[in-house]
């Protein structure tokens, strides 16, 4: 009794972890994931509420129950393994916080069910490439944001001193100038600050001109570059992982059109 109860508990979570990563249970769940985004999304209209609302909670409360089944099935398959994908990780702490009370102090985590649409981003391979690849160019991003804030700062002091008394509510004192020329890098109403400072003082113009030049077409497009060579990076080594699983692949068809043609030639052998 016991032998067959080993048995069957490693077929049985072998079968959990073949259906839960079959094409049509991803499906299935990535339809899941979008229905209760719109459900969530017809949440926040009151006139929807106040007609539909008993049928959105019960839809709510059936797609979380899915996603608790889900997560739990796969923590079954995985067991120890489960933790060791950061993917999975991902989702655990989704259905957490999606379990935990929306009622009294903690009333604000009822909006963090949204977060539940987050988890396209692991069923969806071209999303998570595009994360990965965000994640690899957080170092040199780092390095672009230190040499932003270095320039801003730098033309902040320049423009508090050059423009402070000609307008003060944009460069009357540090923060003020900060705000106005983080504004600017945005390339949002730029003229309507700097044309009544070049009003007064006609050689302003040399000033945002060039400001405008280094922050936002020369940092700002160093931050496009880094990413996008992160991506091109990504994109090669899953091209690489696929060819080598591809290969691997060949290798055990091989092997076992081998192991075959032993079998076959071991009785005439004897």
């Amino acid at each position: 009794m016991n032998t067959s109860t080993t048995d069957l508990a490693p077929s049985l979570r072998e079968r959990v972890r073949v259906f839960i990563e079959s094409v049509r249970f991803e499906r299935a769940i990535t339809t899941l994931i979008v229905a209760n985004a719109i459900t969530l999304g017809l949440e926040t209209s009151p006139a929807v509420v106040a007609r539909f609302g008993a049928i959105l909670h019960v839809i709510d409360r059936t797609v979380l129950g899915v996603f608790v089944v889900e997560v739990l099935s796969r923590f079954f398959a995985y067991r120890r393994r489960f933790f060791r994908d950061q993917w999975r990780v991902f989702d655990f702490l989704i259905v957490g916080i999606a379990l935990m009370p929306a009622s009294g102090t903690f009333s604000v985590l009822r909006a963090l069910r949204v977060l539940r649409v987050l988890r396209l981003v692991s069923l969806v391979p071209s999303m998570r490439g595009v994360i990965g690849a965000l994640l690899t160019a957080l170092p040199g991003m780092a390095s672009i944001v230190g040499l932003m804030a270095l320039v801003l700062y730098v033309s902040a002091v320049l423009a508090t001193n050059l423009f402070g008394d000609t307008a003060p509510e944009f460069f009357g004192d540090l923060g003020a100038s900060l705000f106005t020329l983080f504004q600017i890098m945005t390339v949002e109403g730029w003229p309507d600050i700097a044309r009544p400072v070049m009003a007064q003082l006609p050689y302003a113009w040399m000033f945002f001109v060039t400001y405008l030049l280094i922050a936002t077409f020369m940092v700002l497009n160093l931050f496009i570059a880094v990413v996008v060579n992160a991506m091109q990076s990504q994109v090669t080594e899953d091209l690489k992982g696929e060819g080598e699983a591809h290969t691997r692949l060949i290798l055990d068809e091989v092997r076992a059109l081998q192991r075959e043609i032993e079998a076959l030639r071991g009785p005439s052998t004897s």
